[in-house]
């Protein structure tokens, strides 16, 4: 059983877990939209922990065991991007939700290492609090400044028709047959898929986030009227699959054209995973990213 607990952000409880690492580098892991922490795949994070770091993992607002809304008019997420509609809450709240994961852990500061909407998240959080935040990695995520039309130059049409074909079950045997039809939608073309990592996910997420579209619609349509990413200056990786399935890559070019000295990893033959046989190259790169952030804190 996971070992949760809970940091508040205002009447909100963002739950988290350690881990390991404990005596490391910081390191605070971002999962995307609507999913749970329980995406990090574990060999991942163990090759994270064997480079130095202490690993936390959190659930956004609105996804796994942290604090869930009340469910509003049912939107296509992709619709809610575009609605003129009051927002359940702000981009700014969801930063400061990792803030009050990074408080509860008597951490003043962190390295940061976001998936896909955590991703743009982590770009959002280091704007909002550059004094808690060491260094980003950012993984197949959007640039945080794209927002409304600008968006659908990134987007892959083909892939949001696919999945909003899904169809399972009610129940928890319909909950893991829809997340393993996700994880086989973005896993890499390039790799053999591993349906044991993926039944593993599944089994392992306390609540299934994957097919609630409210809770979806309602992070993707929180609303950010914060910085602009050339404002950053800070260490940032930039890592993006080149057959990633939702977001092309240009849109890892941008992110990392925009931040200045950003290193920008495309990953041939990789969707919207990291695929097991890149997780030792991954843990390298977050661990030189780092490196840089502890030279120029020194410097």
């Amino acid at each position: 059983m996971p070992d949760t607990r809970y940091a508040r952000n205002g009447d909100v409880e963002i739950a988290y877990e350690d881990l390991g690492g404990a005596g490391g580098d910081p390191l605070l892991l971002v999962m995307g939209l609507g999913v749970s922490r329980f995406w990090w795949q574990p060999g991942l994070v163990a090759e994270l922990v064997g480079r130095g770091f202490h690993v936390v993992a959190y659930d956004q607002r609105d996804a796994g065991e942290s604090t869930r809304f009340p469910d509003r008019e049912a939107v296509h997420p992709v619709v809610a991007l575009f609605r003129r509609q009051p927002p359940a809450y702000t981009a700014e709240d969801m930063a400061d939700d990792a803030i009050a994961v990074l408080d509860a852990l008597g951490w003043d500061s962190a390295h940061l290492f976001g998936h896909s909407m955590g991703g743009l998240l982590v770009q959002r959080i280091a704007i909002r609090h550059p004094g808690r935040v060491r260094s980003i990695t950012v993984s197949g995520a959007m640039p945080s400044d794209a927002g409304g039309l600008r968006l659908l130059r990134y987007l892959r049409p083909a892939f949001l028709v696919r999945a909003s074909r899904l169809r399972f079950p009610e129940g928890r045997a319909g909950d893991i047959a829809a997340s393993l039809a996700l994880a086989r939608l973005v896993a890499s073309p390039g790799y053999p898929f591993d349906q044991a990592a993926a039944l593993a996910v599944a089994e392992r997420d306390v609540v299934s986030g994957v097919r609630d579209s409210r809770a979806q619609s309602r992070q993707i349509g929180a609303k950010w009227s914060g910085g602009r990413l050339a404002e950053l200056r800070l260490p940032a990786l930039v890592l993006h699959g080149t057959d990633d399935q939702i977001g092309r890559p240009a849109a890892g070019r941008d992110t990392a054209a925009a931040i200045a000295g950003a290193r920008l990893v495309l990953l041939p033959g990789v969707g919207h995973d990291l695929p097991r046989a890149l997780w030792t190259h991954v843990a390298d790169e977050v661990r030189l990213v780092a490196d840089r952030a502890t030279a120029m804190s020194a410097g």
